[in-house]
């Protein structure tokens, strides 16, 4: 019996990633804990979230994966939050490691090599959803526009939390916009930094705020709290994916897993500090064209690697191989 069905019991499994799933021919049949024998037998894997709830509950979750063992479905689980989970105590980590309830264990992070969680684990970074984060037209036309250096607001600007209070997963990103906001006024640079958590954004007004600024900078992730450890940050967060989709060119922190999905100085690039961060963007607001040759390759890269479904393919991709015997202990997405 052809396995066509995901077990989906994970509330916060991306909406374009089932979207992509579903394109592929496969079934998704969500928040179900009984499922039946037959249901069982044409399911191809079970979704779960790797999270607080399971990481303290791991008899639990090892009895739900022994359960599904019977009738040959994986568990899997994508974490996009690490190394966030390390606010857990090590002991926790550790028996839920040794345990493992998991079949197939995908992270955006494979900095922290102390605990695997599984006997497969793959890299799968975050991706784009280009039914919301994307050129608004064709590329024929709106890429030929954002060359055009007239149509540009601001200089450079960044979307995001950056709430009024000190807020323990944000205050580094705080802290360093305060301190190149300073710089960037002696200069006379245009930029707007928006607070999404105190004046939200539409996904519209996102993407023109990307297509009006000339750069556009990425700074720090919650799943960078309590991190510090692994400096330089480790996995990228979905802006990464989503401003590039939208044409804009990206400048982001250095991040340990960049170079495992963009080339840099070919499709975006990256710094280390506020003074690095001044230089590079006094560069390429000098060298306009030289950030859209970058912005334009990493559109292009983007689309053909990054999207949801690209993740999708991947995701299916480990599934067949787990039940033809196929997979290694280690594979890289």
């Amino acid at each position: 019996m052809p396995r066509t069905h995901l077990l989906i019991n994970h509330p916060k499994f991306p909406s374009p990633l089932k979207r992509s799933l579903a394109k592929r021919g496969i079934v998704l049949v969500e928040n179900n804990w009984q499922p039946d024998t037959a249901l069982l037998r044409r399911t191809l894997a079970c979704v779960v979230g790797f999270d607080v709830k399971n990481i303290k509950h791991p008899l639990r979750a090892l009895a739900w994966k022994r359960h599904l063992s019977r009738y040959g479905v994986p568990v899997f689980s994508w974490n996009r939050d690490a190394p966030y989970h390390n606010n857990l105590p090590a002991w926790r980590l550790s028996l839920f490691d040794r345990l493992r309830p998991i079949d197939i264990y995908a992270t955006h992070s494979l900095i922290d090599t102390r605990w695997r969680f599984a006997e497969m684990v793959h890299y799968l970074p975050n991706a784009a959803d280009t039914t919301a984060y994307n050129l608004r037209g064709e590329p024929e036309a709106v890429l030929p526009r954002l060359r055009d250096s007239a149509q540009y607001r601001w200089d450079v600007s960044f979307f995001g939390t950056l709430l009024d209070k000190p807020h323990k997963e944000v205050v580094t990103r705080q802290m360093f916009f305060g301190a190149l906001a300073s710089r960037l006024d002696a200069l006379c640079i245009r930029y707007r930094f928006a607070d999404t958590a105190r004046t939200p954004m539409s996904v519209t007004e996102q993407v023109e705020l990307v297509q009006t600024s000339r750069i556009n900078l990425n700074f720090g992730a919650y799943c960078d709290y309590c991190a510090e450890r692994t400096y330089p940050p480790a996995g990228l967060p979905e802006r990464c994916f989503g401003i590039p989709a939208c044409g804009g060119f990206l400048l982001t922190d250095r991040r340990v897993h960049t170079a495992d999905s963009f080339e840099i100085g070919q499709h975006l690039n990256d710094f280390g500090d506020v003074d690095e961060c001044v230089e590079k963007i006094r560069h390429y607001l000098d060298d306009f064209g030289l950030s859209r040759d970058l912005a334009e390759a990493g559109w292009r890269h983007v689309m053909r690697h990054h999207t949801y479904a690209n993740r999708a393919e991947t995701m299916h991709k480990a599934w067949l191989d787990w039940h033809g015997g196929r997979a290694s202990p280690l594979q890289m997405a």
